[in-house]
């Protein structure tokens, strides 16, 4: 990050030094001023929900693209427009930011906000390693800072309404395995001789931030920078943390911080693209409750289809698997089975989309860290088992497919659907183009692989922050 000389340039010094000064506490009457931080796909729409509400002032439209913040200041031309983070950062009248950039300034941005003095909501994942994320609630712990993660479902009723079908009228029996699933379509995102130019309206040393600035080959600047390591986490960083989210609230009961051990495989397959992450990608988690397994891809089910892959009634969400039947569950509803495949009952929900930027805004008031419904803690964990599937393939070996094989029923049937779904693309699990790890243990209360892989592992959960935006100085 920026040094002190450079933050008393910047104007910076006055807003961290306002870490000291007391809580934000406006009465019920007053606006919260909110500085937004990316407005781009996903900040635009966070920018229209927490607008929305009478007791919301935006005062600053921050995107490294200056189209972009434009284009949202037509329909607040009262706010500031900056391509520099920072100005937003030490505004003093900003009482929080909501963050929505790309993965790799979420963390680095939200620290240097707490620091500042400001409450943050940041979009998912919460973190680009896991190193990261850990900072951010050490901050937010620190500083006595409300800072609220993106999974909005978290704020859906129907969510609280799961949970007690699920765990305490135990409507369908003990709990066996629970398979979270994305299979989603997507398309290659070419693949240049010559890299890419940065389009003229963009800051690009701000877009960078703390990333490396290496050569774009992919064809489009905006959003694709989700499939490489440089600036995203793949689809499983993207998808993935809502999904797991909605695991560890509905199925695991919020009981279960870190599992036990990861296992997984996958690989950027079919694809001849700038792409690194994988775009199919399958993992399986053990707890000291039940089984967590994971499926992804995004390739049409068979070659030129149309249709994704499903696992039992699930593109998008999660299968609970229980003794006396199922429950298959998505953004904003789900059905549960019995045994005979006989609906039980239908769940239909909100997404919460509108309800979870309300209740960050109430915390920012009330000051009860507790009353948030994606507090930071939450998302580092659910952000955290996305790392760690992500570890597991880029920690395997290729064509390594048979250390996959284990006799855990809902295991095979997983592994089951990817051979048949792959085999139509002619790739088997032990083609060179898959990698895949044995069962790599976690450290208890750490997300850190331990045994063989611990320094190849702990390599890859920090990252080498770019000259003159260093990690900030603990403050």
């Amino acid at each position: 990050m920026i040094n002190r000389r450079e933050c008393l340039a910047l104007g910076l010094g006055s807003a961290l030094a306002a870490a000291s000064r007391p809580v934000w506490a406006a009465s019920p009457n007053e606006k919260i001023r909110l500085g937004f931080i990316g407005v781009g796909g996903q900040g635009s729409g966070l920018l229209q929900r927490f607008s929305s509400h009478d007791d919301v002032e935006v005062r600053w439209l921050c995107d490294a693209d200056s189209d972009r913040a434009a284009a949202a200041g037509q329909k607040h031309p009262a706010a500031e427009q900056t391509q520099d983070l920072r100005r937003v950062i030490e505004s003093d009248d900003v009482d929080a930011v909501v963050i929505a950039t790309c993965n790799h300034w979420h963390c680095m941005a939200a620290v240097m906000a707490i620091q500042a003095g400001k409450d943050v909501y940041v979009e998912k994942p919460l973190s680009h390693t896991v190193w990261e994320g850990r900072q951010v609630v050490e901050a937010a712990r620190k500083h006595k800072r409300m800072v609220q993660l993106g999974t909005q479902q978290r704020s859906d009723p129907m969510q609280r309404e799961l949970r007690r079908f699920l765990h305490d009228e135990a409507a369908l029996g003990p709990l066996v395995a629970v398979e979270a699933c994305r299979y989603g379509i997507r398309e290659p995102i070419g693949k240049r001789s010559e890299p890419l130019t940065p389009p003229k309206t963009v800051d690009y040393n701000m877009w960078l931030g703390p990333a490396q600035d290496v050569p774009i080959y992919r064809d489009a600047f905006h959003y694709d920078w989700h499939w490489v390591w440089n600036t995203g986490n793949g689809e499983v960083g993207n998808w993935g943390v809502h999904i797991i989210d909605d695991v560890l609230n509905v199925a695991l009961h919020d009981d279960c911080p870190l599992p036990q051990s990861v296992q997984g495989g996958g690989g950027r397959l079919v694809w001849d693209d700038a792409g690194e992450t994988s775009n199919v990608h399958f993992a399986r988690f053990e707890t000291d409750k039940i089984p967590v397994l994971f499926g992804l891809s995004n390739l049409p089910a068979t070659p030129g289809g149309r249709r994704s892959l499903k696992r039992a009634g699930v593109e998008t969400g999660y299968v609970v698997y229980c003794e006396g039947g199922r429950y298959d569950g998505w953004r904003g509803g789900g059905v549960a089975y019995d045994n005979e495949g006989k609906e039980v009952r239908r769940f239909r929900g909100t997404g919460g989309e509108q309800e979870h930027p309300r209740n960050f805004l109430d915390a920012v008031r009330s000051r009860q860290r507790d009353s948030l419904n994606a507090e930071v803690a939450i998302g580092d964990t659910s952000t955290n088992w996305c790392h760690l599937a992500n570890l597991a393939v880029r920690l395997g070996q290729a064509g390594h497919g048979d250390v996959l094989e284990t006799d855990e029923a809902g295991w095979r049937g997983l592994l089951g659907d990817m051979t048949t779904h792959l085999g139509a693309y002619g790739i088997g699990l032990n083609d060179s183009r898959i990698c895949a790890s044995e069962s790599l243990p976690v450290a208890a209360n750490e997300c850190r692989i331990t045994g063989p892989h611990a320094a190849a592992a702990d390599a890859l959960m920090h990252r080498e922050y770019r000259a003159g935006f260093e990690w900030p100085a603990a403050g």
